[in-house]
C-alpha cells in the first residue's frame, strides 16, 4: 500500500497552465475521489501520478519517496481507464495475464493470482470468453481485474463507469467499493459525476479550472461548502441561489433581493448594504399550507415525478428554484404555492468573494 503527497504541483502545456499548485495528502489505504466538471484538470492529475505526463513543477511522493522522475513501471501502480482496453482476440484470461506474462513471471505465480480476482469479480465463468462475448459491465470488471493481478500499493481508476448505463453504474460503484474494503489498498478515483464522489470516496477532492476548491468528507461537503462553486456542483438537484443585500432590523439581518422579498437570515458576522447570496438544498424547501409573512410566493413551472421523489420547477425574484419532495401531492404547472426556507436550512455567501459566511 502507498500514501501519497503532492505538493505545489503544477502543470503546464506551452503557455497554458493547467493546474496551479495542487497540494494534496492521501493517507495509506484511503479512497479519495477527485470531482469536477469536464476540463478541470483531475484526469491530468491522474496521469502526473501514474507517470504518464510530465511534472512541470512542484514534488510528488510515493511513500516519503519523491517520484517526480519515476518511470511509470517503477511506481507499483495499477491504473483502470474509461475505455477498458481490453485485447479483443485474447480471452479473458489471457487479458488479465498479460501484464505478469510481460513481466515474465511464472505461471504457476500468477495463475492462482488470476483465479483468485476471477472469483473476487465474479469472472470465474467467463476466464475463457472473448471480450465480444461480456457485457459492459463485465467488460470493466476484467480491466479490474488486471489491475488487482498487479497487487499494486495504488489504483488509479479514471472515470471507469462512465461507458455503463446507470443501472450498471450503481452495481459497478458497490463493486469498486467492496473491492476496496476487502484490499486496503489506496485508491484515486477521477469523476465528473458528484453522485459517484459522494457514494464512494472516504474523502473528495472538489476541482475546478486546475485548482483544489475544497478537500473533506462527502457529507461534511454536502452539508458546509466553502464557496458558490462548491456548493452549486456537489448535490443533485444543485442548491438553490438567491442573491440580494443584507437589511438589519433590531440585530436581525435579513436578504431583501431585488423584487423586495425579504428573508430571515442566521446571525452572522453581516453588514447592512452587504450583497450575499444564499443557498438552500431543494430538499430543505417547505411547503406550506397557510398564508405567513415569511412564507414566498412561487408558481410552478415544471413538476418533474421521479419514483421516490417529485420535484417543483419555479422561480424566486428570477432565480430558478427546485423543490425535492418525498410527498405524493397533487401539484400542476401553474399553480401557486407558498414555500418557506428554513433559517437553520440556509447557506449564506459573500457574492464577491463567493466564499462561505460562517
Amino acid at each position: 500500500m502507498a500514501a501519497v503527497q503532492l505538493k505545489q504541483i503544477y502543470k503546464k502545456y506551452d503557455d497554458t497552465q493547467v493546474l496551479h499548485g495542487i497540494d494534496l495528502d492521501i493517507a495509506d489505504g484511503e479512497f479519495v475521489v477527485l470531482v469536477g466538471p469536464s476540463g478541470c484538470g483531475k484526469s491530468t492529475l491522474m496521469r502526473m501520478v501514474a507517470g504518464l505526463e510530465s511534472i512541470s513543477d512542484g514534488d510528488f511522493y510515493i511513500d516519503g519517496k519523491r517520484a517526480n522522475d519515476l518511470p511509470p513501471q517503477q511506481r507499483n501502480i495499477a491504473m483502470v481507464f474509461q475505455s477498458y482496453a481490453l485485447y479483443p482476440h485474447l480471452t479473458v484470461y489471457e487479458n488479465i495475464a498479460f501484464g505478469p506474462r510481460l513481466r515474465k513471471e511464472p505461471e504457476s505465480s500468477f495463475g492462482p493470482r488470476i483465479k483468485a480476482a476471477a472469483a473476487m469479480l465474479n469472472l470465474s465463468p467467463y476466464l475463457q470468453r472473448l471480450p465480444k462475448a461480456l457485457s459492459g459491465g463485465q467488460r470493466q470488471r476484467v480491466a479490474m481485474g488486471r489491475a488487482v493481478v498487479r497487487e499494486p500499493a495504488l489504483f488509479l481508476f479514471d472515470e471507469p463507469l462512465s461507458n455503463l448505463d446507470a443501472k450498471l453504474r450503481v452495481q459497478m460503484r458497490a463493486e469498486i467499493k467492496a473491492l476496496h474494503q476487502r484490499l486496503k489498498n489506496t485508491v484515486i478515483y477521477v469523476t465528473h459525476d458528484q453522485i459517484e464522489a459522494i457514494t464512494m470516496g472516504d474523502r473528495i477532492v472538489v476541482m475546478n479550472a486546475g485548482k483544489i476548491e475544497q478537500v473533506g468528507k462527502p457529507l461534511d461537503i454536502y452539508d458546509r461548502p466553502a464557496n458558490l462553486f462548491v456548493a452549486g456542483f456537489i448535490g443533485s438537484p444543485s442548491m438553490n441561489f438567491i442573491a440580494g443585500t443584507v437589511q438589519i432590523d433590531a440585530n436581525q439581518p435579513s436578504l431583501i433581493t431585488a423584487n423586495d422579498i425579504k428573508i430571515k437570515l442566521p446571525q452572522l458576522d453581516l453588514k447592512a448594504g452587504q450583497k450575499i447570496t444564499i443557498g438552500i438544498r431543494p430538499e430543505h424547501i417547505r411547503i406550506e399550507r397557510t398564508n405567513n409573512s415569511s412564507n414566498i410566493k412561487l408558481r410552478l413551472d415544471i413538476i418533474e415525478p421521479t419514483g421516490s421523489e417529485t420535484y417543483l420547477y419555479g422561480k424566486i425574484d428570477h432565480a430558478p428554484c427546485c423543490i425535492a419532495l418525498r410527498e405524493r401531492l397533487n401539484f400542476a404547472a401553474d399553480d401557486e404555492i407558498q414555500a418557506n426556507l428554513p433559517i437553520e436550512h440556509l447557506h449564506v455567501f459573500d457574492t464577491e468573494t463567493t466564499c462561505r459566511i460562517n
